[in-house]
């Protein structure tokens, strides 16, 4: 089997020694988004909202350049640094999917990476 590394430029560059996502066959798994604006790499301003909505569109971004949406998405993983933005996540990721929804974990951890307030991951099958 193949593998296929999938980049844009609508998503932030990864900050460290990984891919923004992996083709492998027809699913493409994602790396964690966290909310960094594409254009500068900076983290966003803003609530866990504003995050989580800056997360789904580098997300979006990438699913794109694999040819794929958010709609093919079979699994999200969220990682949040505090479970109290429970409610917060859920209302902005119903923004970005319809259902079915994905599969899905909530995890809280004790700290992302610069700070950020929340990560996903995620999992793609193309048809």
């Amino acid at each position: 089997m193949s593998l296929s590394i999938i980049s844009t430029d609508q998503a932030p560059a990864a900050i460290g020694p990984y891919s923004q996502a992996v083709r492998a066959g027809s699913t493409v798994y994602f790396s964690g988004q966290i909310p960094l604006d594409p254009a500068t790499g900076a983290l966003v301003d803003g609530d866990i909202a504003a995050q989580t909505r800056r997360v789904f569109d580098n997300l979006a971004a990438v699913a794109q350049a694999a040819g794929g949406s958010l709609a093919q998405i079979v699994r999200v993983g969220i990682y949040v640094t505090d479970l109290a933005n429970f409610a917060a996540v859920n209302a902005v990721m119903a923004e970005y999917f319809l259902q079915p929804y994905p599969a899905r974990s909530t995890i809280e951890v004790s700290a992302l990476p610069k700070a950020a307030q929340v990560e996903v991951d995620a999992v793609m099958v193309l048809a």
